[in-house]
Order: structure tokens, then sequence, then C-alpha cells
């Protein structure tokens, strides 16, 4: 069974797809940007606040389907640039607490919307 995923407290999909998508137990989480959800505005100070905006968003989309980050079984990072991985990686780290998920990072050209960060996750709801 295939159950939708959206919440008004993450930004809207900007283009056709949903938020997240539950198939069965494992809940895949679209690639998220630093969107504000309430202005529709990019969150683009530094890296350290684009990095947590993503982070918030992705927790808000994790908790409308009745999950955390301690559900989270596999992410994939995009940076344009892997000078910033240290600072993403610290930010990244904190929303964790033990069991990390497994997790590639890599550096693009471009990001939708010429963000510097997108992050999307898989999780098990058991």
């Amino acid at each position: 069974m295939k159950t939708i995923i959206n919440t008004e407290q993450a930004p809207a999909p900007i283009g056709p797809y949903n938020q997240a998508i539950l198939a069965g137990n494992m809940l895949f989480v679209s690639g998220q940007i630093a969107l504000d959800a309430v202005s529709g505005s990019l969150v683009l100070d530094n890296i350290e606040v684009e990095t947590h905006q993503v982070m918030k968003n992705i927790q808000a989309i994790l908790t409308k389907a009745g999950l955390g980050f301690s559900d989270v079984v596999k992410t994939s990072i995009f940076l344009s640039d892997m000078g910033t991985f240290a600072k993403v990686n610290e930010i990244y780290g904190s929303y964790f607490t033990s069991d990390y998920p497994a997790r590639e990072t890599v550096q693009v050209s471009v990001l939708p919307k010429n963000v510097n960060i997108e992050i999307s996750v898989i999780a098990y709801k058991g």
C-alpha cells in the first residue's frame, strides 16, 4: 500500500512530486532544501542556518508520518561546495542520537533554486 504524506509544516513541493511516500513500512522523503514553510522564502543566511532549515523540514515530514530521526535508515546529502562538509556534518549529526543511518554525500554543480544543500531520507516504520 502507498500513502502520500504532505504537511503544511514543511514547504510545499515545487514540482510534480509529494513531500514523502509511505510504501509499506518504508517512508521515502523527497529532497528538502532550505525553504521556510510559512513564508515560502529561501533561508540562505549561511550554510549552518541553511542546513538547520533543511533538517527542520525533514523533521516536519517525519513527524507527520509518525516517525523521527531515529527511524531514518538512509540519507543522501547533495552539496554545491564540498568545502562546507564539516559544518554540514556537525549540524546534520546533531539531529541523530545514535544508530546513525547509512549515507552518501556528494558535490553537485547546481541544486534547485541555486541552494547550497539538499537532503533526502528514507525511514523505516517498524
